[in-house]
């Protein structure tokens, strides 16, 4: 039996129905071992102070967090460092532990807890969910000084990613990001965020909303409300679908976000069929999700995502995914299940010419769509492939 701890920034509301990487892990982790998930005392999500905190099976240590309004901000930096030092504080004040398990992001944190596991001989692994500072530096347009004003948050990402025994990441694409400035001849694992199939239909059947007739084709978008996502691009082709005719289409938006009365208003300038829905409970998602006939990965040019959250949920749905995503290994994966349609970022005309070719073939939704669900199967299903993870540890 092993003392483990999970250390972690963003871990949903903590209720025991958010589809958290970090919760369901150290679940798993727990039957075996003593766990700990050392969290935020601070809601990314619901930017607020956690309350109703489910009774999970394993410790949970909650650190205080200054926290912050908005998702990019400087107040949000600051919040992360003071997290940071008082994650080190806490871990210099307990036993020490045999593993520490630490998410990136944020990066203070991690690159502070690596210093302090190199110190004390604990073994130390990285599990990579995003990648900072780039995800920051494409809001910031001016290459040279975004460069330059991230260099220490580079600094901080390259101190974890360097000290790391072993790196987990989401995706093949963070591995080798973390492995490139690797000391210690790591090796490093690739595990999606995934969903547990089982509680996704579950949720499906206790929130089941009926399909259209027909006459409606529904298109669903789950996520956040920001600058990484261009539902402006989604608007601009539903309008060209508009003004050739095709006005059955009603375009579903599940989250929230900085941009959401942006988004609103040029939807309603432009005349069309939305409804936000706002930030769902997640078992309310699936069922919705699973009420819609295609899903929307709008990804801005530029963006450092990789294999995020939706792809696993818009899998499981069986619905066929339209995608404008740069990221290289979500593209094949699209292609190579054969799962949806890759269209180039930033095209209206081809993004329209793509919703017009699934709302018009019902039998290539559906064919699509079973593709979609054998991906959910083989690539996102948590109940299998987390235990690679619980391996590493």
């Amino acid at each position: 039996m092993k003392d483990i701890v999970i250390i972690a920034n963003f871990v949903g509301g903590l209720h025991g129905t958010d589809n958290n990487r970090f919760p369901y892990l150290a679940s798993m982790l727990c039957k075996d071992n003593d766990v700990e998930l050392v969290a935020s005392d601070f809601c990314h999500g619901e930017k607020a102070r956690r309350t109703n905190i489910y009774n999970f099976p394993f410790k949970i240590t909650l650190l205080n967090e200054p926290g912050y309004k908005k998702n990019i901000c400087l107040r949000r930096f600051w919040s992360h460092y003071v997290w940071g030092k008082n994650v080190v504080k806490y871990l210099k004040s307990r036993k020490k532990p045999d593993v520490v398990y630490c998410a990136v992001p944020s990066l203070t944190a991690p690159s502070k807890v690596s210093e302090y596991c190199k110190k004390n001989g604990i073994r130390f692994i990285v599990d990579v969910q995003d990648l900072w500072p780039e995800a920051f530096q494409m809001v910031f347009k001016v290459p040279m000084l975004s460069k330059l004003i991230f260099a220490p948050f580079k600094r901080w990402a390259d101190q974890a990613y360097g000290n790391a025994d072993e790196v987990v990441a989401v995706s093949q694409t963070y591995v080798d990001r973390a492995l490139s400035v690797n000391k210690k001849g790591a090796k490093g694992i690739s595990v999606f965020l995934g969903t547990n199939l089982e509680t996704f239909d579950e949720n499906v059947k206790n929130n089941f909303i009926p399909k259209s007739d027909g006459t409606e084709i529904r298109i669903a978008y789950c996520g956040t409300l920001g600058s990484s996502y261009d539902l402006t691009c989604v608007f601009d082709a539903l309008a060209i679908l508009k003004k050739t005719g095709l006005t059955n289409i009603k375009f579903i938006v599940m989250g929230e976000g900085p941009l959401r009365k942006k988004f609103e208003s040029y939807s309603e300038q432009l005349g069309l069929n939305v409804e936000f829905l706002g930030r769902l409970p997640y078992p309310q998602m699936c069922g919705r999700l699973c009420s819609c006939d295609i899903a929307m990965n709008p990804i801005m040019c530029g963006a450092a995502q990789s294999i995020i959250n939706k792809h696993a949920d818009y899998a499981a749905a069986g619905i066929p995914v339209i995608s404008t995503q740069e990221s290289q290994e979500y593209k094949d994966l699209v292609d190579s299940y054969a799962m949806g349609i890759n269209c180039k970022n930033g095209d209206a005309e081809a993004l329209a010419q793509a919703i017009e070719k699934l709302s018009l073939r019902s039998d290539l939704r559906i064919n699509m769509g079973k593709n979609a669900r054998r991906c959910a199967e083989d690539k996102f299903d948590r109940k299998t492939s987390y235990r690679e993870i619980v391996g590493v540890i």
